[in-house]
């Protein structure tokens, strides 16, 4: 059984599948408090369900793309069988992880998007730097950056882990802290290969909606 917050239907908001029709399994639970956190409704709120009905209720979608998010999907031991038997029947897997526990039982399969949590988030501490090289070519690490001070943190991880031969980067803006502009003029001054991203769930709808 997997305690789950909400199973929805929506376009994906971030990543490089930004775009595109997407059926979200938001799990309960997070390890993680971080000051900007915009899904503190999924810390404790869920009903059980068991692997077989929540892949009868995505199939009801008919949709290819799924994404395991949070709250911290792999809090729950069982995500990651749920993962792997959605591969199985063949859907298109992604999991938004914050990147503090181990990611080396997640099916090859599924394409990863880790976090690693820069000092604004108040979680920096909490990075697990050993999933690192567990990381595919297929996945993506994702910097939120509130400041300056994050994003230069960024940088320096960047180029300490060597990230850019790895996998796919994806920065973002804490939203409403600084503005896009910002950020953009950053990664172009530095000419930083990285792919910069908007929550475009949040520009479409109001931004504190849910099942969005």
């Amino acid at each position: 059984m997997l305690k789950v917050n909400e199973i929805f239907f929506s376009i994906q908001g971030e990543s490089t599948k930004a775009g595109l029709p997407t059926v979200f399994v938001r799990l309960t639970y997070c390890n993680l408090r971080c000051t900007y956190c915009d899904t503190e409704y999924a810390f404790y709120e869920g009903k059980d369900l068991s692997i077989d009905e929540i892949i009868s209720e995505v199939k009801k979608y008919d949709c290819n793309l799924i994404e395991i998010t949070g709250g911290e999907p792999l809090v729950q031991d069982e995500s990651i069988e749920l993962m792997k038997k959605l591969c199985d029947i063949g859907y298109e897997v992604m999991i938004e992880t914050g990147g503090s526990l181990p990611i080396e039982k997640i099916d090859e399969r599924v394409k990863i998007i880790m976090d690693l949590k820069c000092p604004s988030s108040g979680m920096m501490k909490k990075n697990r730097y050993e999933n690192i090289p567990h990381l595919k070519n297929i996945d993506e690490v994702k910097f939120v950056i509130g400041s300056r001070e994050d994003y230069d943190w960024s940088k320096e991880q960047i180029e300490k882990y060597n990230l850019t031969k790895k996998c796919t980067l994806l920065m973002s803006i804490v939203f409403g802290t600084i503005e896009p502009v910002t950020l953009v003029e950053w990664i172009l001054r530095d000419k930083l290969n990285v792919r910069f991203q908007l929550q475009l769930h949040k520009i479409i709808w109001e931004p504190s909606r849910k099942g969005v």
